[in-house]
Order: C-alpha cells, then structure tokens, then sequence
C-alpha cells in the first residue's frame, strides 16, 4: 500500500514538470518571434514538438529525486508513527481487555457474593418464618392455659363469693342467734336440741350439676326439737356450748359422669364428705360426725361442685342433727 501510494505520487510529480516544460516552451516561443518582426493575424503559434526543450532536465530530474527522496523520508516518519500509534491501540486494547476481564471477574464474584447474601437472607427468613410459627403456636397454648385459668379463677371467685355469702348469713343468724340463746337462758327451756330433715319438701327433683359449691337447704323437716335448725337457710346454729353428733346422706341415680356428694360444713370449714360415683342404677353415701361446738356456731351441707343430688317423697337425701351434752 504503502508503494502503491509512492508511485502514485511520483506520476503526478512527473506530470506536473512536463506542463511546466510545455508552458515554457511555448512562450519562449512567442517572445522569439516577436523580436524577429514577424506578424501573423488570426494565426496561433504551435510549438514543434520535436523541437528540443532549452530547460535543464537534470535539475528537473534532480529536483523530483529530492521530492520523491523526501516523500519517502515522510512516508517512513508516517510509517513510524502509524507502527507507533499502531503499538499504543495494541497497548491500550490489551489494557481495555485486561480491565474487562478484571471487571468480568468482579463482577462474578458479586453475582456470587450476591446469590449467597440471597440464600443466606432465605434461610434466615426460613429460620424467623419457623421461629414465628413456634412463637405463634406457644402464644396459643399461653391463651389457652390463661383461659383455662380465667375459668378456674372465676370458679375460685364463685366459691369465695358463695363462702362470703355464707359467713355474712352466718354474722346475721348468730346475732339472731345469740339473742334467742339469752332469751331461752333466761327462760330456762334450752336443754334438749334435735333435729331431722329430708332435701324436698314435696316432688322429686335432681339438683345439679353446679361448677361450685352450693348450700343445700333441707325444707321437709320431721323433727326440730329448740329450733336451732332453720328450714328457709339450711343452717344449724349451736343454742349453747356442747358436744354435738351429726349425721346425713345423699342419694342419687348412677349416670356415666356426675357422681353424688355433699360435705359438711363448720363456721365455712368443710369438715366430713359423702361422696359416690356409680355409672348406672341408683346409689347412696352417708358419713356422720361429733362436734364441739361454741355457741352461735353454724353447720350446715354444701351440694358438691359436679355431682348430681336426687331426692322424692321417699326422702333420699336427709340430715340430721342432736345434742350429745352440754359443756
């Protein structure tokens, strides 16, 4: 190529001369003849080509060896510096590949970096999804367990209310009490006390079951000797000071859950229990017990929370009560 364009250069060179030449030629020409008086109308002077050309050719010939001597001393300078520039591209290309590559490299290594942050940040939500659930799942037993609670705190607060409603009925009675003891003692006629009574006063009926305690109230009463048992509350209050002995029992038909119980109570504190679970047919318990009682103390029968009491005109379910002595 770079030949090609050398000797495309040294025809235009040589071109070139010989116009110069020709132009010359031609006017040297004119001028000769004008000094020799010769005159020639609406002719046109036409060098003879064969004539011989006055000018020097060698320093033509010297003057284009210098031009094509000095073209080929720029198209090496331009060779050199296409070379160079060519060697710098190299350069530069091979650190543009280089730094593609690095940045390749890095950018692998965070494509890398960035699924494992990816599966990392999924195996910890799996963990939190999991901790969640379990959290979720120990939150639901804890509602449970407080609403289990919830209910038996409530029965403990029935029970307490019940208890506290007994103890103020208790206060009440032994005022009443206590005054008709002054009232006997200063008559004189409080020496014999007995007592017998049976669960209803006509019918037949089952009570319960209740999710707390209940007093039992003994309407039917067969003997009531001083008047210290009380049909409308269920309450027996001691008239004076001495050794009492008890005695009652509970009837009820046998069923599959519920069994049949009453305890008995003294000033609030459960004392003795009658109690029998039979799945079918009917059943009975019976318990009896002495106590020393102080006057104006309070016993009576509290119907067991979850059991069943039955009782008919057969009297079933009784209770009984009687002074042994006095003290």
């Amino acid at each position: 190529m770079e030949m090609t364009m050398f000797f495309r250069a040294l025809l235009l060179i040589c071109s070139l001369s010989i116009s110069q030449l020709q132009a010359l030629t031609h006017k040297e020409l004119i001028s000769h003849s004008r000094k020799n008086g010769s005159q020639v109308e609406d002719a046109e002077i036409v060098p003879n080509p064969q004539q011989p050309i006055p000018q020097d050719i060698n320093t033509v010939l010297r003057e284009l060896i210098a031009s094509v001597a000095g073209l080929k001393v720029e198209t090496k300078y331009l060779q050199r510096d296409h070379e160079a520039n060519t060697r710098e591209l190299k350069d530069e290309l091979e650190k543009v590949k280089q730094l593609y590559q690095a940045k390749s490299e890095e950018l692998d290594k965070l494509k890398q970096q960035h699924q494992a942050n990816t599966r990392e940040m999924k195996d910890e939500l799996e963990k939190l999804k999991q901790l969640y659930q379990a959290k979720t799942e120990e939150l639901e037993k804890l509602k449970q367990q407080h609403q289990v609670q919830t209910q038996e705190l409530d029965k403990v607060k029935q029970q307490n209310q019940a208890q506290i409603e007994d103890l103020i009925n208790v206060k009440s009675r032994t005022i009443v009490t206590e005054n008709q003891v002054e009232t006997l003692k200063k008559e004189g006629e409080v020496k014999r006390v007995a007592f017998s009574a049976s669960l209803l006063a006509s019918g037949t009926e089952t009570l319960g079951p209740f999710n707390s305690h209940v007093p039992l109230v003994f309407r039917h009463v067969v003997t009531n000797i001083g008047n210290a048992y009380n049909p409308n509350t269920g309450f027996f209050i001691a008239p004076l000071r001495g050794a009492y002995h008890f005695a009652f029992k509970v009837g009820a038909s046998g069923h599959s859950s519920n069994a049949s119980g009453a305890v008995l109570v003294k000033n609030g504190e459960h004392i003795f229990i009658a109690y029998e679970h039979q799945v079918n047919g009917f059943g009975s318990s019976s318990n009896g017990v002495t106590l020393l009682l102080e006057t104006g103390d309070v016993v009576f029968l509290r119907h067991w929370e979850n059991t069943r009491i039955y009782d008919n005109p057969n009297h079933h379910t009784t209770f009984s009560g009687h002074l042994l002595f006095t003290i």
